[in-house]
């Protein structure tokens, strides 16, 4: 028989790792599941400045949930590596059943997160880890010296070309728009940095190249107009880096709980149609998806899945 949780968090991302630290330290019998790296999208970013308190002389997205994870652990929480298959959320005992086992728990708190949302251009996958990325800080070191193609216009988009220029000999941001989205004050860094250009109300359209990427054909989306760039032909390569938003990472539960555009409809309290079910950080509808905001939402949940339990008892 399953050992059963008062809590079970799926994901070890903020909202995942906090809500781990809330239920931890209220003494309940706690389990966290993460397939992957902890910090989900944090963990792929190479400078953090803006979540309080962080190390003021430098922190990254590895080193921030680090110390996130080590303060769940502390209080008692437990860890589980595995992908899970399928999840069962109706009923007082919910089931995530996974390739290394069943997990039961009376609450859930779902903490999933979103995955990086494909360019979209012809040949997209054929060069993905040959040229084609989502993860500067994992990727942008293969790119030294090369030219890099940044598609998107939004603070991730941005903050990653300025990354990027630590490697590439030039970073070009391909925008559909005539003017980015980011916040301004990542704007104006990217506008002063002379290794940063722009082909604005612009789309990859197509990607190229007999092994690695070494060619894309960009179309104006006023004009209509095809540009086809190629590698230096002594580079013989060049990088695109995709970052035009995310998708939920709902599939598991798509079936049983509301979406919106594909993302879990919750309340304020973090609560979903399922009693006993909750759901926190990206992926929930919310205006803001930042760490800030994940880490509160995984603290409400972890409250209310308590009292939840409370009222249950």
């Amino acid at each position: 028989m399953s050992e059963l949780y008062d809590v079970i968090i799926l994901g070890g991302g903020p909202a995942g790792l906090t809500a781990g630290l809330y239920a931890g330290r209220s003494r309940l019998k706690t389990l966290l599941i993460e397939k992957n790296q902890d910090g989900g999208q944090i963990a792929l970013s190479a400078d953090v400045e803006n979540y309080p308190g962080q190390l003021l002389e430098g922190e990254t997205g590895v080193s921030l949930a680090a110390r996130m994870a080590a303060q769940c652990e502390r209080f008692g929480v437990e860890r589980k590596r595995d992908d899970i298959q399928k999840a069962e959320l109706s009923g007082e005992v919910k089931r995530l059943i996974g390739s290394g086992g069943t997990y039961e728990a009376r609450t859930v708190i779902l903490a999933t997160g979103a995955s990086p949302r494909p360019i979209g251009c012809e040949n997209e996958k054929d060069f993905i880890g040959r040229g084609v990325s989502y993860c500067a800080t994992c990727d942008g070191a293969f790119f030294r010296g090369l030219d890099v193609y940044v598609a998107g216009g939004g603070d991730s988009a941005v903050e990653e070309a300025l990354f990027l220029t630590r490697f590439a000999r030039k970073v070009t941001i391909i925008h559909r728009r005539d003017q980015l989205r980011a916040a301004k004050s990542i704007q104006e860094k990217a506008f002063a940095n002379p290794k940063i250009g722009f082909l604005w109300d612009s789309i990859v359209v197509k990607a190229e190249g007999s092994d690695v990427l070494d060619a894309l054909t960009v179309r104006n989306v006023k004009t209509g107009g095809l540009t086809v760039i190629k590698a230096a032909p002594e580079d013989g390569m060049l990088g695109l880096f995709g970052f035009v938003g995310y998708l939920p990472n709902t599939g598991l539960f798509a079936d049983q709980l509301p979406l919106e555009n594909g993302y879990v409809s919750t309340d304020t309290d973090m609560r979903t149609a399922l009693p006993g079910v909750f759901a926190a950080g990206d992926v929930r509808v919310k205006s803001l998806r930042q760490v800030v905001t994940a880490a509160a939402d995984g603290a409400i949940a972890a409250v209310q899945a308590e009292r939840y339990l409370m009222e249950l008892d």
